[in-house]
């Protein structure tokens, strides 16, 4: 059962109203990515593996470079990430087309069907949720976390969201 909806203050900049949305989304970032936690845990992945598995599955033939700004992570961090699902055989890493130097990561099928499953389970939660806000509320909502991105970000998200 959800809390009631109180609404916004006529005042939403102040110091309470703001305390209250960090707080919402802290709460409801940890909510929605627990839904993936227990199927991560069965094959030893964590988060940053969930995150890699997502942004590849959403650009086939991601560059390890693309993926780096994505996850804004450092290069041994995404190595040790990206190692332990090639070694898992989720992702695989060829070689660029037009320039050898580059690492074009692509989901396996065995990687597509486990990235498509940890996907499900934060549809779930993240639909009913919006069901629950309506079509108007889900609108405001994506504009306030696209204001909270840098001009870069809302480049990457638009990239996105035009595949």
């Amino acid at each position: 059962m959800s809390a009631p909806n109180t609404g916004a203050s006529p005042l939403f900049l102040r110091e309470a109203e703001i305390r209250r949305g960090i707080e919402l989304m802290y709460f409801g970032q940890a909510n929605l990515v627990r839904a993936v936690d227990e199927r991560l845990a069965e094959q030893g992945l964590g988060r940053a593996h969930h995150r890699a598995l997502y942004f590849i599955a959403r650009q086939p033939d991601l560059t390890v470079s693309e993926l780096l700004r994505f996850l804004n992570v450092t290069k041994q961090s995404l190595g040790r990430v990206l190692g332990e699902l090639v070694d898992r055989n989720l992702v695989e890493m060829r070689t660029g087309r037009n320039d050898r130097r580059q690492r074009l990561l692509r989901l396996t099928p065995d990687g597509a069907t486990f990235e498509a499953a940890l996907f499900d389970n934060m549809r779930e939660r993240l639909s009913a949720a919006y069901a629950e806000a309506g079509q108007g509320s889900v609108t405001g909502f994506w504009m306030v976390l696209e204001g909270l991105l840098s001009p870069d970000e809302r480049a990457r998200v638009a990239a996105l969201r035009s595949r």
